[in-house]
């Protein structure tokens, strides 16, 4: 069974950088689509990102579109996401999943097509 572990994150001031970053054991992410979402206290979890098996083909709400930057290394069996200009709004925990069926705009931000969360990694913004 595939375990998603996520790391790199951190108290960071507004306008300020952090890369997260979702390990794989147990199993190859290579053969999956992959996504990060966020969680805030009392909120909903929201979709922030995806990306395709190739790495080609991002996806990401608009509310980071700019901003964050989704990335894969397949060989390190890894997962990135680069956030800049970070905002008091982006403080949230942050998971990593996978996900079996091809990204779609309609679909990409339903956490149910999304599987194997890892436990998340929290990025606190100050202002």
């Amino acid at each position: 069974q595939v375990q998603l572990v996520e790391s790199g994150g951190g108290l960071v001031q507004a306008g300020g950088s952090l890369r997260l970053s979702c390990a794989a054991s147990g199993g190859t992410l290579s053969s999956y689509r992959m996504g990060w979402f966020r969680q805030a206290p009392g909120k909903e979890r929201e979709f922030v990102a995806a990306i395709s098996l190739s790495g080609y083909n991002t996806y990401y709400a608009d509310s980071v579109k700019g901003r964050f930057t989704i990335s894969r290394d397949n060989a390190e069996n890894t997962v990135f996401l680069q956030m800049n200009t970070l905002k008091p709004e982006d403080t949230a925990l942050y998971y990593c999943a996978r996900r079996l069926l091809a990204i779609t705009i309609e679909t990409m931000g339903n956490p149910l097509l999304y599987r194997d969360w890892g436990q998340g990694t929290q990025v606190t913004v100050s202002s």
